[in-house]
């Protein structure tokens, strides 16, 4: 293509795109396609929310309408615990088994006591639950850190009944810490003994939180059928206990 051609249809050389480039030395003028660069939306490189971890928009839009439907104070009458009921039924009720535990974690880090309680009992009856002592041992601490007593025995309770109780023994020990800050000595005590009962022997943290907390108490005798049952365990030497009591008074 001449040069006075190319000017020629310089119109519709530039609605295909394309610019004239200045020949170099004498050359002839070439054409090139104009690059046109168009930035990609980085959102739709994102990855989805890992379930049961970070909050989906199911469970967070569930969050925000349970707390929308459960105003606090003053106590819900009747008309919001039906209006609560249909939410359940409604946002949570067809949430994935990950999003409803997501759901429930959450209210609780967001200190939801009463939420929490009922959205418990939806998830216990769903045919995919399972007991677990750490899932109840963090209820527990947080109905107490709210000094909800009631509520902090009626899940205890609930968790003995449980059958099949997932359990460990640090689910035991952060429950048995949590019962000593709240000084429920007799719930301590009964924790000892229940955790034995299905099998779960208390390690050296265990006799080390019992004895550390009931003796910080002044709940000496308590603290005596401990030391002895750790003697049982563990012969003569005692030191895993002697040596945290020293480091305690230093």
């Amino acid at each position: 293509m001449e040069g006075i051609g190319l000017r020629s249809c310089g119109e519709e050389i530039l609605r295909l795109g394309y610019r004239v480039q200045a020949g170099i030395g004498g050359r002839i003028p070439t054409l090139r396609r104009a690059m046109v660069i168009k930035m990609r939306d980085r959102s739709k490189n994102r990855k989805p929310l890992q379930r049961g971890r970070m909050l989906s928009i199911e469970a967070i839009q569930a969050v925000q309408a349970l707390k929308r439907a459960n105003p606090l104070p003053p106590p819900p009458s009747s008309s919001s615990s039906a209006l609560l009921d249909r939410v359940i039924d409604s946002k949570f009720r067809r949430l994935l088994k990950f999003d409803m535990v997501a759901v429930l974690r959450e209210l609780l880090r967001q200190n939801e006591c009463s939420l929490t309680l009922k959205v418990f009992e939806e998830i216990r009856k769903e045919y995919w639950y399972k007991p677990q002592v750490r899932l109840y041992a963090d209820m527990i601490t947080v109905m107490g850190d709210n000094s909800l007593i009631e509520e902090l025995n009626y899940l205890y309770s609930a968790m003995k009944s449980e059958t099949g109780l997932m359990a460990d023994i640090e689910g035991f020990n952060t429950l048995l810490t949590t019962l000593l800050n709240h000084k429920l000595f007799e719930l301590v005590m009964d924790c000892y003994a229940y955790m034995q009962s299905i099998g779960y022997e208390p390690d050296r943290s265990s006799f080390r939180i019992l004895v550390q907390g009931l003796e910080s108490n002044g709940e000496m005798g308590l603290s005596a059928i401990v030391r002895q049952d750790a003697h049982e365990y563990y012969g003569e030497s005692l030191e895993f206990i002697e040596e945290d009591e020293e480091r305690l008074v230093c």
